[in-house]
């Protein structure tokens, strides 16, 4: 019967809808970008646009939409690293080196100590490097530089038994970002700040969700403000997992939600009032701008998101609201 019905129907010259969709449309799915739908396969594009256009004005539009305070959060995040000397670390979504500023800064500043302890001159390539932290720190504050300044801060006794017997193990920081031209300006401001020849400091292009690095080589992990942009958060959760050590720690700083009702209201008014007019007097770019507070409202909350980091296999997984849950820390251990 049904044979017969499509041959009349070709014979009267009637459209026939497709048997069979196509496999595009069956495997295409739909994700957020701000508060749109979008299809999976654009949104990787999309945010790379968006970033490509901001990169130049990144951080100087951090400073202006929290005052300043975002320099504050990432030092919270590295001091919850609690780095070392030798660590192998792996900053994601970190072009501009905000995290690996941080630990650069904490790594240099001991160095600097240590010198200063045992010599009133700079006549040594370690020595003339701490000298070149020394003017650098009151005017940066990212945090892969800061995180190897820490390193040498809280092991201090450590660094200098390595120094006198020429055993110093290396210390590498990957910073890995999709987009090139944010690695770019990242690269301009580690040559600026003499950083630019730095055998600590890797730069890698790559994708959070399919990362090149080997199972079980890194002994931390950093992601700042920079997972709520990807496609799937579930997959960079799990290669966040699988590329840390065991005992090593996930960290993850990212804006949040508030709940405290009036401070929400305010918040709101701000982000959707404020941000978007910024970054159009400032970069000449409103949409980028709206496509960020959007994207921090679609973002999990902190609970959900902490039970999304335990089911990727982390345990201790904890959280730490800053002013009032505008940014949170995320974080846990792989055993």
């Amino acid at each position: 019967m049904a044979v017969r019905k499509i041959l009349r129907d070709l014979s009267s010259g009637k459209k026939l809808l497709p048997l069979f969709t196509p496999t595009s449309l069956l495997h295409s799915h739909a994700t957020s970008f701000g508060f749109k739908e979008v299809p999976e396969e654009e949104k990787s594009q999309m945010v790379g646009n968006v970033f490509s256009s901001v990169a130049s004005n990144y951080d100087l539009m951090n400073d202006l939409m929290s005052a300043g305070l975002h320099r504050l959060w990432k030092d919270r995040l590295v001091a919850k690293l609690n780095p070392f000397q030798g660590i192998k670390h792996l900053d994601v979504a970190g072009g501009t080196v905000i995290c690996a500023t941080t630990l650069m800064q904490e790594n240099n500043k001991e160095k600097m100590f240590n010198v200063l302890n045992t010599s009133s001159t700079c006549n040594t390539p370690l020595e003339r490097k701490a000298s070149i932290w020394s003017s650098m720190n009151h005017i940066t504050g990212d945090v892969a530089f800061r995180i190897l300044e820490t390193i040498n801060s809280v092991n201090r006794r450590a660094m200098q038994d390595a120094l006198e017997d020429n055993l110093q193990e290396e210390t590498q920081i990957y910073v890995c970002d999709i987009n090139p031209n944010m690695l770019n300006v990242g690269k301009k401001r580690a040559q600026e700040r003499g950083l630019g020849d730095d055998g600590s400091l890797i730069w890698v292009e790559g994708d959070a969700e399919a990362l090149s690095f080997e199972d079980n080589s890194m002994d931390g992990y950093t992601i700042a403000f920079g997972i709520r942009n990807v496609t799937h958060i579930e997959k960079v959760l799990s290669e966040a997992y699988r590329v840390l050590k065991q005992g090593g720690r996930f960290l993850c700083l990212e804006l949040s939600h508030v709940e405290v009702p009036v401070f929400k209201q305010l918040y709101d008014n701000y982000s959707f009032s404020v941000i978007p007019a910024l970054g159009e007097l400032v970069a000449g770019d409103r949409e980028s701008y709206q496509y960020l507070v959007e994207s921090i409202r679609r973002f999990p909350p902190q609970e959900t998101f902490a039970t999304m980091i335990a089911e990727a296999g982390f345990q201790k997984v904890e959280y730490e609201n800053l002013v009032g849950g505008v940014v949170a820390i995320h974080s846990g251990l792989k055993f």
